[in-house]
């Protein structure tokens, strides 16, 4: 089994930065835990990139999506690489991503 490399296009690095520090306002302690919580759940995609589901808005759509409450972080694998292309609070009502880097 070959072992990817997981990485954040820049704007899924900044919507996790934002996420991060939304949290860190009002609960330190839970941004931190929901930041390592994160980080360990992406290693898993390196090993197991389709251990996350297909959208069930997008089903047609190459990307697959990993939930951390309350936020979804949407990804796809191509190549050697699990691109995070998206973390979104689960409330937001997604539209169909645009596939940038």
């Amino acid at each position: 089994m070959r072992r990817l490399k997981g990485r954040f296009t820049p704007s899924a690095r900044t919507q996790m930065l934002a996420a991060v520090a939304y949290i860190r306002r009002d609960r330190p302690t839970t941004a931190k835990t929901f930041r390592d919580r994160s980080l360990k759940v992406l290693k898993r995609l390196e090993e197991h990139p389709d251990s996350g589901r297909v959208l069930p808005e997008f089903p047609d759509l190459p990307c697959r999506e990993v939930i951390i409450a309350p936020y979804r972080f949407f990804y796809r694998a191509e190549g050697t690489t699990v691109w995070i292309v998206a973390v979104w609070h689960g409330a937001r009502i997604p539209i169909e991503p645009k596939e940038t880097r």
